[in-house]
This record gives C-alpha cells, sequence and structure tokens, in this order.
C-alpha cells in the first residue's frame, strides 16, 4: 500500500541553485517544509537571506551560499562549503537560469551567448558532475533540472535561451543514462509561462497599464487561460526529489498549462 511518508525529505540535504526568488525560492519552500536541510545558491545574496529567513519562520533549516555557477572555480567553492557543512549532498535541483536576453539569430552575439550557455548550460553540467560525484559515494540521490517550453518550441527572439534549455533536456537523459547503476535520478521539469520576476521583466519596463494589457494579452492567448506560478513548479519537485519517484529517471515533466498542445 502507497505511504504518503515516502514524500518525506526529512534528514535530506538539498542544494538548489538560483533558490533566493521565483521558482527556486518555492522549491526551496517545499523541500524545507519536507524536512529537508535547504542549501540555497545564487548571485544574489540579499534574496538568499531573505528566503532564508523565512524558511527559518516555519521550522525549516536553511543555508544561504552566494555562488557565481558560471565559473567552475565558484561551482568547487559551493560544493566544497556544503560537504564541510553538512557532509553530504542528497538532492541538488538544477534551477539557476540567466534570463533569456532579445535578438534574432542575425543579431546576437558571442558575449550573449557565452553568458546564457555558461550559466543556463555549462553551470548546470559542472554542479551535477561534482554533485554526481559525491552521490556515487554515497549510493545515491536526486537530480532535477529545470529546463523550459522553449527547450521544444524556440520564441522568436529567443534562440540562445531555447537552445541552451534544449541542452539541458538533453543533458538529464545522459546523466540518467550513466547514473542508473548508480541509484541516482536525474530527472527534468519544464515548465511554461510562470509568474516570476524573470518573466515579468518582459513588460515591467512599461508604463503600468500598458504593462498590464501585455500581461492580459499573453495570458489570454495561452490554453489555460493564464500563467502558472511557482508553486504550481514546486510540487512536482518534490515528487521527483522524494523517494516516490525512486523509478523515475531520464524523465520530463512538462507543466506548461496545455502550451505545447497547441490549442486554441
Amino acid at each position: 500500500m502507497f505511504d504518503v511518508a515516502q514524500f518525506s525529505l526529512k534528514g535530506k540535504v538539498a542544494v538548489i541553485t538560483g533558490g533566493g526568488r521565483g521558482i527556486g525560492q518555492s522549491i526551496a519552500f517545499a523541500f524545507a517544509k519536507a524536512g529537508a536541510k535547504v542549501v540555497i545558491t545564487s548571485r544574489k545574496a540579499q534574496d538568499l537571506e531573505a528566503t532564508a529567513n523565512e524558511i527559518k519562520t516555519f521550522g525549516g533549516e536553511a543555508f544561504p551560499l552566494p555562488a557565481h555557477l558560471g565559473k567552475t572555480d565558484e561551482i568547487k567553492r559551493m560544493i566544497d562549503t556544503v560537504m564541510k557543512k553538512f557532509g553530504r549532498i542528497d538532492i541538488l535541483v538544477n534551477n539557476a537560469g540567466a534570463s533569456p536576453a532579445m535578438g534574432t539569430v542575425l543579431e546576437c552575439d558571442e558575449r550573449l551567448w557565452d553568458k546564457l550557455m555558461d550559466i543556463n548550460l555549462k553551470g548546470a553540467y559542472f554542479v551535477s558532475q561534482a554533485a554526481a560525484n559525491i552521490m556515487v559515494k554515497q549510493g545515491g540521490g536526486k537530480i532535477i533540472n529545470i529546463a523550459s517550453v522553449d527547450g521544444h518550441n524556440p520564441e522568436p527572439g529567443l534562440s540562445i535561451y531555447s537552445i541552451s534549455k534544449a541542452g539541458i533536456i538533453m543533458m538529464t537523459k545522459a546523466f540518467a543514462s550513466e547514473l542508473i547503476r548508480y541509484n541516482i535520478q536525474v530527472n527534468t521539469i519544464s515548465p511554461g509561462p510562470i509568474s516570476t520576476k524573470m518573466m515579468n521583466s518582459h513588460w515591467s519596463h512599461l508604463p503600468p497599464e500598458e504593462a498590464q494589457k501585455i500581461k492580459e494579452a499573453v495570458e489570454k492567448a495561452l490554453p489555460s487561460g493564464r500563467m502558472g506560478n511557482p508553486d504550481e513548479i514546486a510540487g512536482a519537485a518534490l515528487y521527483l526529489a522524494s523517494d516516490a519517484s525512486s523509478y523515475v529517471t531520464g524523465s520530463e515533466i512538462l507543466i506548461d498549462g496545455g502550451l505545447l498542445l497547441g490549442l486554441h
């Protein structure tokens, strides 16, 4: 008989990149409420401190750890710090990502390519590699990658971002295929439009009335008639982080309100 206790993360150490706000923050809240010791990392210490303090208010355990994960030396420092403090890593969530910068394939330059790829793909790869080496010695673990529906259907003007997210989807399969023998499950969540600071940056620079009109137009064009919220991603992340998903690896969960169905 199924036991809901399988969703417990009690005693687990979870590292969540980009954990200071948006989707990463919601995942951090969910994991902490499920009993995990949560390490949240990103470049913005202020966001991390605020999130960690909020977790502590409901009795959770959180450790804010600023790091620039587009740099391999920073990845090593981050992993070493986690190991020194907790001695293990049971769960890794690769959520950190650079904001999608607009530019056609005829305009994008090397600087933009390097910025997006370093954080969105290269960083996720080498954080996963470092965590996986620890998980192998521990006898298992969970890696969850946050991709995007743009990794399936690119939006005009977001070619590099879309390519990086398609890379995350393939990276998941590559890691899953090699790590399954070590009892490490690697899976992807691909969100559609989610109401976060990153999403709202597409119109937040506009006058409030104009920004609201654009947001409403975007939502009207979606099959669900609305954008999702970060908590709707956190539930899937909790499932993939828990023992309930012990037979799931190399898989992708789409959370897009039907967007890829092409409904109108």
